[in-house]
């Protein structure tokens, strides 16, 4: 099976301008399609920026809304796939939530944020209930988390045991915190055995300061391809024989006991 070449934009965009955004992942789009990326994978809240604020109601759409309409038309020009993330309304809901958009502008995947970090997104969020969402993308099984979701070993390991090969983690990490993105994130793909793909912004934007250092890390727990501190856009490799190899070799799933973990939930 081929690989499945994966591209990471690094940017925050221009936080409260959505046609500019989009812009900016247009252009990306066309950049990475003319480098044979299959999928591009943007930051959390990527859409209409991370720190809003009381613009979060206003700006927040449905997942069939004109930002998805316009993220399907990049999709279908460059002939790729597209994750983006966006605020999602549902009636008075409001929820931080990551879309999958195929090459053809077929929605594959809508995941609405499990696990809401700090005040400001618990102000402005309510929490997904469905902790594993997934689509087959070029023969992957691709699944989908937000930013603090991935730091829960819980919520990567039910993605494990799901089948997920590719975990795509749109991301608004921030400082001090890289220690996430630079070990936790490798250990993750490790011991669940997968590739995780995590997108994040750079730069100051209102109150928080994003520490970029965006990667997709392998199964082997060696990452790919990692980007620095600003804006950057790079392209890594998805392996399925790769990661067939290492589950053969890797015993963790395998050795795993769950009835001794019943108490953990």
């Amino acid at each position: 099976m081929p690989s499945l070449r994966t591209a990471l934009l690094q940017s925050s965009g221009r936080p409260g301008a959505v046609e500019e955004n989009l812009r900016i992942l247009d252009e990306a789009a066309g950049r990475v399609a003319g480098a044979g990326a299959q999928l591009l994978v943007c930051p959390e809240m990527f859409l209409t920026g991370y720190a809003i604020g009381d613009a979060v109601p206003r700006l927040a759409q449905a997942p069939d809304g004109p930002g998805a309409q316009a993220v399907a038309g990049i999709a279908v020009r460059h002939g790729l796939a597209v994750l983006y993330g966006y605020p999602e309304r549902a009636g008075e809901r409001i929820f931080n939530a990551a879309q999958l958009i195929g090459p053809d502008g077929a929605a594959l995947a809508n995941y609405r944020k499990t696990h809401l970090f700090g005040c400001y997104e618990q102000e402005w969020f309510t929490p997904g209930e469905q902790p594993v969402v997934q689509a087959e993308l070029g023969g992957v099984r691709v699944g989908l988390l937000v930013c603090y979701d991935v730091e829960f070993p819980e919520n990567v390991r039910a993605h494990a045991l799901a089948g997920t090969d590719l975990l795509l983690v749109p991301t608004a990490q921030m400082h001090p915190f890289q220690f996430v993105a630079e070990s936790v994130v490798p250990v993750r793909a490790f011991e669940s055995q997968m590739y995780v793909a995590y997108v994040n912004r750079a730069g100051q934007e209102g109150e928080f300061e994003f520490i970029g250092l965006s990667c997709l890390a392998g199964p082997d727990g060696v990452v790919r391809v990692r980007a620095g501190r600003g804006e950057e856009l790079v392209i890594g490799e998805v392996d399925p024989e790769a990661l067939t190899a290492s589950r053969a070799a890797n015993p963790y799933l395998r050795d795993r006991r769950p009835g001794l973990y019943g108490s953990l939930a």
